[in-house]
């Protein structure tokens, strides 16, 4: 079918202008015929760096314009002219700050849903997840993440679910609608030793023909013949800093990079194509924490998945690539001073998280043990009344409760000490309404308009691939 065709006949029409404004023919002046002259996008891959305010992108590029002398594979792609750019609404239906689980919805059905459901309506109609619908049109889907793969971003493309919390729940939907490769974190939704029913996924998933894969090098080794289910670690995946720092680690966990072209590798022989999803999601539980060695490090391990998804694309021809966020998270930045360039770039000998800082601790540390972990992993020197501060939250630690911070470790008063040695300011450990970044390379990016909502882009996937609405 040609565009001209699926314009007059698809569904966008047939959904109404109401829905797809940015897509009204009369508002917005497409070209039907430039439009139509360009190749359909067989193949479609959206990675998304999971919270990931304009600072971090910022940061992250200039970390690697500093220690590389060359920047961020993304922000090349705005220097070479090679991408269509836009900013996006991600507001959700019940808050301009939304949540990640509206915003993939956002993204998966085509509509705005209320923060912490997953392409369920405002009226409680569930809606056909974008991953579904590419299935339908004979189409191979996948997800990889750093987080756990049943959590709220690839949930969000795959799945219809009232709770994004119903991480078992959510395993068990991906066995039923059969994904082609699905991998990440996540082993307490899929083992029978943390599940509360006590059924063993991994056991249903191999009844179903997938190959489950728990290590780095089963995931290397594993055919691209049948389906994947891989899950690395209980929770998400460790931060690339940590994970980069153990030997052990790197052996056994994947990056982000790797497990996408794995994901590529599978698919790409698909005679109807794929669609994949990347996500970076442990750069929001990085902003969450005020871990700037967690948020860097990831966003850059984002940023080698983007060039693994371009490389393909650009030998392909034939291939989509849309690179985003979901919202904003903390909004961090490199603050004036004299000695901004110097510190900052301290960032490079940081060997460790916030995150193995403040757990390697307890009510039984003492002063000089906390100062010497820091000065081990920060390289960098505190004072007694800091290294006090942070002591006095393990007195007095309450019992394990919340989502990012359970432990009620002293994160926020950790980074505000490490600012006065690298620069890096933070407005919060939440979510904020930013408009975000949003980039595309390849057939169907000059579909994009330099400003849309987020329920926009779940009608461009399907254009560009010239996949109706009704599958």
């Amino acid at each position: 079918m040609n565009r001209r065709n699926f314009f007059r006949n698809g569904s966008l029409f047939a959904l109404g202008t109401s829905l797809l404004a940015p897509f009204d023919l009369s508002a917005t002046s497409l070209d039907i015929d430039t439009i139509n002259k360009n190749k359909k996008a067989k193949n479609i891959i959206i990675l998304v760096s999971d919270g990931m305010s304009t600072g971090t992108l910022n940061m992250a590029d200039l970390y690697l314009s500093r220690k590389t002398g060359k920047g961020s594979n993304w922000l090349q792609l705005y220097k070479d002219n090679k991408v269509s750019r836009a900013l996006m609404d991600m507001a959700s239906a019940s808050s301009i700050v939304t949540d990640s689980a509206a915003a993939s919805s956002s993204w998966g059905s085509g509509f705005r849903i209320n923060n912490g459901g997953l392409n369920i309506g405002t009226k409680g109609e569930a809606y056909i997840p974008i991953w579904q619908k590419f299935k339908n049109a004979g189409k191979m889907a996948g997800c990889v993440t750093t987080v756990p793969i049943t959590h709220a971003t690839p949930a969000g493309f795959c799945v219809n679910s009232k709770s994004r919390n119903d991480q078992e729940g959510i395993a068990e939907k991906y066995l039923t609608q059969k994904f082609d490769i699905m991998m990440g974190g996540g082993n307490n939704y899929f083992s029978a030793d943390y599940r509360k029913d006590k059924v063993d996924m991994y056991q249903k998933f191999e009844a179903e023909g997938y190959q489950v894969v728990k290590t780095r090098d089963e995931m290397l080794t594993a055919t691209n013949t049948k389906p994947i289910l891989g899950v690395f670690y209980n929770d998400g995946l460790p931060y690339t800093a940590d994970r980069n720092s153990s030997k052990e680690l790197t052996q056994k966990i994947p990056t982000l990079a790797e497990m996408t072209q794995k994901a590529i590798d599978r698919m790409k022989n698909n005679k109807n194509g794929f669609v994949l999803q990347v996500e970076a999601g442990k750069v929001d539980w990085a902003a969450h924490g005020n871990d700037i060695a967690g948020l860097i490090y990831d966003q850059t391990a984002h940023d080698e998945a983007v060039k693994v998804a371009i490389d393909f694309a650009e030998k392909d021809e034939n291939t989509l690539v849309i690179i985003t966020t979901d919202h904003g998270n903390a909004n961090p930045g490199v603050i004036y001073g004299k000695d901004a360039n110097n510190q900052f770039d301290s960032i490079q000998n940081y060997k460790h998280t916030n995150e193995w800082i403040l757990n390697g601790f307890g009510k039984e540390t003492s002063v000089s043990q906390i100062v010497q972990r820091i000065e081990y992993a920060n390289n960098m020197a505190i004072t007694t009344d800091e290294a006090n501060i942070l002591l006095s939250y393990y007195t007095k630690l309450n019992v394990e409760d919340g989502l990012y911070n359970p432990k009620h470790l002293p994160f926020n008063e950790l980074a505000q000490i490490q600012k006065q040695h690298n620069s890096v300011g933070w407005i919060s450990m939440n979510h904020s309404a930013d408009y975000v970044e949003l980039a595309m390379y390849g057939p169907g990016s000059d579909l994009l308009k330099p400003f849309i909502k987020n329920t926009d882009l779940h009608y461009l996937m399907l254009e560009a691939a010239e996949v109706e609405n009704n599958y």
